[in-house]
């Protein structure tokens, strides 16, 4: 019988995005869900922030947040797993317009050094080096945190200085260590 290797834990970075049936519970609620996903162990999420919607559709604003888990978990099935909380939440993508509202928006930032062009992995994410809502919350945790390709966040954070983001303080939004064995 061939012996069984542990894979190494790798960081994957979430972006979290409610502007639908009270979003900052709906932020929340992910981040609990987050907490219990397999093979990992959620150990930080950023403050909770209001963001302007992106793409043109009038909307309400969006809260979101970003979160450090380490995971055991390939990004080929992390990314489903994600997929899943959102179905839980209430999320429908196939009926859902394009940039539009979404009751919780679960993206896969960066899963290592990963860099992929697949059609159903793109990593790292393409929207990260123009979005401030991502930006900012990586900046709160390590503003010299590298993105693959891109480079550091504290050099990306100057083209995306004019978007509107707004912290929100509270409970529901305190920056968090959060422990859960791998």
């Amino acid at each position: 019988m061939a012996e069984r290797t542990e894979s190494a834990a790798v960081i994957a970075w979430i972006g979290i995005g409610s502007n639908l049936a009270e979003p900052r519970l709906q932020v929340a609620r992910a981040r609990l869900a987050l907490a219990e996903l397999p093979d990992s162990r959620l150990d930080w999420v950023s403050d909770d922030y209001w963001s302007e919607p992106v793409g043109g559709v009038v909307q309400d604003p969006f809260v979101n947040a970003v979160a450090r888990l380490e995971t055991r978990l390939p990004a080929e099935q992390l990314l489903p797993a994600l997929h899943l909380i959102e179905a839980k939440a209430g999320r429908r993508r196939a009926q859902e317009q394009v940039w539009g509202p979404r009751i919780l928006d679960l993206d896969l930032l960066l899963y290592g050094e990963l860099q992929s062009q697949e059609p159903r992995l793109r990593l790292p994410h393409p929207e990260i080096a123009r979005r401030a809502f991502v930006l900012r919350p990586l900046a709160d945790y390590d503003p010299e945190l590298l993105i693959p390709g891109l480079g550091k966040v504290s050099a990306l954070l100057p083209a995306v200085a004019m978007q509107r983001l707004w912290r929100i303080s509270g409970e529901a939004g305190a920056s968090a260590r959060i422990g859960q064995a791998c």
